[in-house]
């Protein structure tokens, strides 16, 4: 049976390792930028395409599958986590992801223990491992959609603008996006017209969208059809203007993480290397490196460096971090 010491090491183990993943993984994605565009998305919008809205949330909420209903007992916001899903653009289903999870977890447990590690710090670690890693995927793929949805916009509205300057409505050139542009862009746009083919309105459409990419290029765009057509103008002129915009965002973008790419690779490589060291050691020499669970006082040091390593990531990661 552990000593009440040992149970409080792990968890002070445990939470300077969430510290660290959660300082090595990154700001939240623009949450202020976001809020304020929702807001004033809201004040354009009109009552009926929110019932609309909520109509086909319940549409889609009663396709859940069974596993999908059990999965959302467990979890604490299912309805994040599936739009998360949604976001990365695949066909995963919440019982898929948390089903994923539980057989990592369950297979890292096991793993470990067969390897001889005490069953406390495995099951630390396996339900770490378990919870962190698909979130790491997902938020990767995530990442990896938003980056190439970007890329292809500015492309998207300037063709639109094309359009527009030839004479063609706003409908039509999103239809000329969704077969000329790439996905995902073509794959966003298609799901725009589609929904305006089966009688939804070009706002709503665009609204739901928005929400399921959460990103402020996108919102620009829908914030500015808006307040075109409460104002009038030329739309063709505004969306010219965007699409600078969003490649100048993008520029600035890019020249921030050049200049900020050596302090990450600094912490990337100092928060590593004590890991990679303590692997290659226990590969080398496991019974010598078990001391750091039995002996009480490699207990204390261990988690001590720990915790410190992980305020110093943390701070190092607040210090390059740049929103836009």
């Amino acid at each position: 049976m552990p000593s009440l010491d040992t149970i409080l090491l792990f968890g002070g183990a445990l939470g300077a390792v969430l510290l660290l993943f959660a300082a090595l993984s990154g700001p939240a994605t623009n949450k202020l930028v976001t809020r304020r565009l929702e807001g004033v998305r809201e004040r354009h919008s009109r009552s009926s395409e929110s019932v609309a809205q909520a109509q086909m949330r319940k549409i889609f909420a009663q396709r859940a599958s069974k596993s999908d209903s059990f999965a959302k007992r467990f979890i604490p916001n299912p309805a994040l986590l599936q739009l998360r899903l949604s976001q990365t653009g695949k066909t995963w289903r919440l019982g898929q992801y948390v089903i994923a999870s539980v057989g990592l977890a369950v297979g890292m447990v096991a793993l470990l223990t067969f390897q001889g590690l005490p069953i406390l710090l495995a099951i630390t670690v396996g339900l770490l491992i378990g919870v962190a890693l698909p979130h790491m995927v997902v938020s990767k793929l995530i990442a990896r959609r938003i980056k190439a949805f970007n890329a292809k916009f500015p492309d998207a509205i300037e063709l639109m603008v094309r359009g527009l300057r030839s004479g063609l409505p706003i409908s039509e050139t999103m239809q000329v996006v969704s077969e000329e542009i790439q996905d995902p862009v073509g794959y966003e746009f298609r799901q725009v017209t589609d929904k305006m083919k089966i009688g939804r309105t070009m706002d709503a459409a665009l609204n739901e969208t928005a929400q399921r990419l959460g990103t402020p290029e996108f919102q620009f765009f829908v914030i500015s059809l808006a307040i075109q057509r409460e104002t009038g103008g030329n739309l063709a002129e505004t969306l010219s203007n965007l699409a600078d915009v969003l490649r100048k965002r993008a520029a600035m973008k890019l020249k921030i993480r050049a200049m900020s790419s050596e302090s990450k690779a600094s912490a990337y490589i100092i928060g590593a290397l004590p890991f990679i060291v303590f692997g290659l050691i226990w590969w080398i020499n496991g019974s010598y490196m078990q001391n750091f669970f039995i002996d009480e006082r490699l207990m204390i040091a261990g988690g001590g460096g720990l915790v410190w390593m992980g305020i110093g990531a943390f701070i190092m990661s607040r210090m390059i971090n740049f929103e836009i």
